[in-house]
């Protein structure tokens, strides 16, 4: 194989990668994963007693998997700008969740040393916190660029 193949063929497997979306019933799926996801986190959390933390885990899982069901499936309507748009917030979730994860555990140090005035300890954020906040970014800045094309 010569080299304009290789590269040919590498260019063509990038571009099936970036280019994958689901098909739009994927965004009803999605929301309605994530929705009974967090209805379930409110009654476990009110209404259930004893050891749960795996029910815990779980609902946390399917919130993550229901957002990016969200996040990757197609729009109604998908062309070059909407496909543009969705990199663009992809970006910014990227950029935002890595300044969010190295600032927060520091703020969160203080905040609770100023409230509890004792020697808190420094805690380092979970990948679920930093996972559904990319998330969340995400699908919040790409439907905020879409409305305002």
């Amino acid at each position: 194989m010569d080299k304009e193949k290789i590269i040919d063929c590498e260019r063509n497997r990038l571009e099936k990668i970036t280019n994958f979306r689901l098909p739009h019933k994927f965004m009803t799926v999605g929301l309605t994963v994530a929705a009974l996801s967090i209805i379930m986190m409110f009654v476990r959390a009110f209404a259930m007693g004893g050891d749960t933390e795996w029910l815990k885990l779980l609902l946390q899982k399917a919130l993550l998997v229901g957002m990016l069901l969200m996040s990757v499936s197609r729009d109604k309507e998908e062309d070059e700008l909407t496909i543009k748009l969705r990199m663009q917030s992809y970006g910014w979730a990227f950029i935002v969740g890595v300044v969010y994860a190295l600032v927060m555990p520091y703020v969160e140090f203080g905040v609770s040393n100023v409230v509890h005035s004792g020697g808190e300890t420094y805690k380092d954020l979970g990948d679920f916190q930093v996972l559904l906040f990319m998330l969340m970014v995400q699908l919040m800045c790409y439907h905020t660029l879409k409305r305002y094309r």
